[in-house]
């Protein structure tokens, strides 16, 4: 499947070899099959019926490559916080969760098709996407810069990137703020950002890895893994920036599902399911207060 986050000093050794390989397995669109995750059947919170594609199951749509939100173990078991918290939310409703791996520049079009009943894949909750979706907010997120450890361009942070080489993943928020950064460069008389995007973050994480670009844009929940899994490549280079709410997301016109994932959470909350889940992979400062 997807080039594992805590193998990249490996990958750097070996080759590419490891991660095109990987890549070319994984494919870059949806997986229709999926990933199951076995689930207790037995329904705290009733979901009506119509409100899933597939009785008995909710399909997660995510793109799974984003830890330690997203992503894969042993080449094709998925894992991770977000993965975490949509099983214990089917367990809540009594139903078996279905992972289908979705690039991010497609998972709303992916959600609206049908292929799946909710993305749960650190989707930022913004106005323009709230247009077409709703969402139950459960975390909140921030942007970072990754750099090479010793950070030798001297990158500040966000504003520090003009000139420089970029690597960031399709699709994603980070993109659009350093496209306004680029903007903010040129209209100083300053060498724009060069901004390479990939179709997963992984692929972004192993530019910057390789030496192929100056700095990766990504959250600071990915940054912190990638840092923590590859001790003494990478450090974050200046501070957070673009703290935004993150949510699951489901198709603007499936209310019912939308209010069953929603009590879910509530119920999560209460139980002290959602604080153990976060703690556990270091999320604990962007949990959401009760309520």
């Amino acid at each position: 499947m997807h080039p594992q986050r805590f193998r990249v000093a490996h990958v750097v050794r070996l080759g590419l070899a490891i991660g095109v390989a990987g890549s070319l397995a994984a494919g870059c669109g949806t997986n229709p099959s999926g990933s199951a995750t076995t689930a207790n059947t037995v329904a705290r919170i009733k979901v009506p019926a119509g409100a899933l594609g597939q009785p008995g199951t909710i399909r997660y749509c995510s793109d799974i490559s984003s830890p330690p939100l997203e992503f894969y173990v042993n080449g094709q078991q998925p894992t991770g916080s977000d993965v975490e918290l949509g099983n214990a939310i089917a367990s809540e409703l009594g139903v078996k969760p279905v992972w289908v791996n979705t690039a991010f520049a497609g998972i709303i079009p992916a959600l609206q098709a049908g292929h799946c009943d909710a993305i749960l894949s650190q989707l930022f909750d913004k106005p323009a996407r709230r247009a077409v979706v709703n969402f139950v907010d459960y975390m909140n997120s921030s942007e970072a810069v990754l750099v090479r450890k010793g950070n030798p361009r001297h990158v500040t942070g966000i504003g520090g990137l003009c000139g420089l080489n970029v690597a960031a993943e399709t699709g994603t928020t980070v993109t659009d703020y350093l496209a306004q950064q680029s903007k903010t460069c040129v209209a100083h008389g300053k060498k724009p950002i060069a901004v390479q995007t990939f179709l997963r973050d992984s692929d972004a994480l192993n530019q910057l890895a390789l030496g192929h670009v100056d700095a990766y844009g990504t959250t600071v929940e990915t940054g912190g893994y990638d840092m923590s899994k590859n001790a003494g490549m990478f450090e974050i280079a200046g501070p957070p920036f673009g703290q935004i709410p993150t949510g699951i997301a489901t198709a603007k016109q499936n209310i019912a599902l939308h209010r069953a994932i929603m009590a879910a959470f509530a119920a999560m909350q209460k139980n002290g399911t959602y604080q153990k889940i976060m703690t556990k992979w270091g999320l604990k400062p962007d949990m959401l207060p009760q309520g």
